[in-house]
């Protein structure tokens, strides 16, 4: 294993550059690749494998533990997002383009969140098992589970070479959507909140909207470049395009088919003289699950 870490160091130092961040050594899960890379292959495993040891059983209600987990992410983003900004306003840092080592203290404010930041992603985890024990499995989609994958292993790589400076703004960003997400999350997880949760469609366009900011912010730090790598800047735009063109098909396929598909069930419902509802709400997420295998309905 020291041989095979060793390896890959090489081949890092290779493709990036020496590791020329020290602040960070030492840390728990930073100091080499293998743990982090571990956690992502057993993560695609369940993926693969969990749908279908659930196959066969009823599904998990888990309402409890999620209000708990989702309030406990909800905290965590709030958290990361007042220190990030609190962060870069104590060390001034500019919004064109900001080096790794010119803030001081402040730089290792960031440094200590974007570590949580980073964390937090392995946490994120569990919203693939929470879909995989509730047999949500229509939601397990390849955006999600890129999404999921990719930014914990990009992460371990930003907090060992650039783990402050520039790339504060894209972290500061998702942390504050990640407040309104798992909010939402945390919420509808009680069945008597669920109708007046409102803003589900708003946290997708907020994502899309952060990913291009998140472009203009890296772009000017291109056209007005600093001390920051050149290269990690340039990797960030074409990460961000890539999330910009998953997600923009997420919300096609999820707003506007739903769209149709509840113009026409209201149309085909009112001819019968009834509204069909599952679990006490009305369905508005048929065109969601049309492609998952029929199951008897459970009450949460």
């Amino acid at each position: 294993m020291e041989h095979f870490d060793a390896s890959l160091s090489t081949y890092f130092k290779a493709l990036l550059g020496p590791r020329a961040d020290t602040r960070v050594k030492g840390w728990f899960l930073l100091d080499n690749y293998i743990p982090t890379f571990i956690c992502s292959i057993l993560y695609l495993l369940i993926v693969w494998l969990g749908p279908k040891y659930m196959r066969n059983r009823q599904p998990f209600s888990c309402r409890g533990i999620l209000v708990v987990y989702n309030l406990g992410l909800t905290l965590l983003s709030l958290y990361m997002f007042c220190e990030l900004v609190t962060g870069v306003w104590e060390g001034k840092y500019n919004f064109f383009c900001q080096g790794t080592r010119s803030a001081g203290e402040s730089d290792m404010k960031i440094i200590r969140v974007l570590w949580w930041y980073y964390f937090s992603k392995l946490i994120e985890f569990m919203d693939t098992f929470f879909f995989i024990l509730r047999k949500n499995n229509h939601q397990i989609t390849v955006l999600h589970v890129y999404h999921h994958v990719s930014m914990l292993n990009i992460w371990w790589f930003v907090m060992n070479w650039v783990p402050c400076g520039h790339c504060y703004f894209g972290a500061t960003l998702n942390s504050f959507i990640h407040v309104l997400m798992y909010s939402y999350y945390g919420l509808s997880s009680v069945p008597s909140m669920r109708p007046y949760l409102w803003w589900k469609k708003y946290i997708t366009q907020g994502q899309l909207l952060q990913f291009v900011l998140t472009i203009i912010q890296t772009s000017l730090g291109v056209i007005w470049p600093c001390s920051f790598p050149l290269g990690w800047l340039y990797f960030q735009i074409g990460y961000m395009i890539s999330l910009i063109a998953l997600f923009t098909n997420f919300y096609i396929q999820t707003y506007n088919k739903k769209g149709a598909s509840r113009r026409k069930d209201h149309l085909k419902d009112h001819q019968n003289g009834s509204l069909a509802t599952v679990n006490g709400h009305t369905n508005s997420f048929s065109s969601l699950e049309n492609h998952v295998k029929p199951r008897k309905q459970r009450k949460d």
